[in-house]
């Protein structure tokens, strides 16, 4: 199993990243969704459960979501060599109980030999926080730290001038733009970070090591790309309210459904 926490420092509030996150997520997944592949919406509703069982201890109602990720074309050959269409999908389940978050992904094929599972808090500092997980013994050893900075480059094949946080600038907030040979991560205001535990496993003989070390390649691309335009999306995100989310939310379940079954093929593929 890998472990790895990933640090992303944002020049935004904690109280504003919960809008601005479940806002980017829509519309990444209506970018992502068409001709079969893409983002299947099964649930989305209130959760509670007992305190006792809360996360951390103490997080224990929020939003729960349920959704199928139908990959097809979006995986290395080498992979699709493996499975059959009908097995290449991911089923995420997410308890979203905001300002932590929980997502656990698995495959069906694979069952308890294939587990993503993500841990997030989101906190009002810089990063410098050590142990938000509360990991202990052989975990806090495995673990490895990586911050991103979104306005780091990117590959060509992941990079738009419209989400380039280098060039852009907040007409309603200020803020931005943010240079990749500054220190605007020392300097901004607000600011907050997004602490992502990721715990994934791949249990194959011969294929272990590849794909766990493809998995968490691409989930660290993942969380890069989708930072860059959310903070490149703050105009369309800034001053929204949570009803005017789940109303976006809804609405994107229904296009979400006939763009699978009838538009056209595109968005996020993963590397070879």
């Amino acid at each position: 199993m890998l472990i790895t926490e990933f640090r992303i420092i944002l020049p935004m509030t904690v109280e504003e990243y919960q809008v601005a996150q479940l806002y980017a997520t829509a519309k990444v997944s209506k970018q992502n969704t068409g001709g079969g592949e893409g983002v299947e919406i099964l649930e989305n509703e209130p959760f509670e459960k007992p305190v006792s069982e809360g996360f951390l201890g103490k997080y224990h109602s929020g939003q729960y979501t349920k959704k199928i990720y139908h990959l097809g074309s979006r995986v290395p050959s080498f992979v699709r060599l493996l499975f059959s269409d009908s097995s290449l999908s991911m089923h995420e389940e997410a308890w979203n109980a905001y300002p932590y978050c929980k997502t656990v992904l698995t495959n069906p094929y694979m069952k308890d030999n294939m587990i993503i599972d993500i841990s997030t808090l989101h906190l009002a500092d810089r990063g410098e926080s050590d142990n938000v997980h509360q990991l202990t013994g052989d975990e806090l050893k495995k673990r490895n730290i990586v911050y991103i900075n979104i306005a780091d480059k990117v590959k060509p094949a992941d990079y738009k001038e419209e989400d380039d946080p280098e060039k852009f600038k907040s007409t309603k907030t200020g803020r931005g733009p943010l240079l990749s040979n500054g220190t605007w991560y020392k300097d901004c205001q607000p600011y907050m970070c997004c602490y992502k535990l990721v715990r994934e496993k791949f249990k194959w003989f011969g294929l272990q090591t590849r794909v766990e070390n493809l998995i968490m390649t691409q989930e660290e691309r993942l969380f890069r790309n989708f930072h860059r335009q959310l903070f490149c999306w703050t105009d369309e995100w800034y001053g929204l309210t949570m009803q005017d989310i789940r109303k976006l939310e809804a609405e994107a379940k229904e296009t979400l459904k006939e763009e699978l079954a009838h538009g056209e093929k595109r968005g996020f593929t993963t590397d070879e």
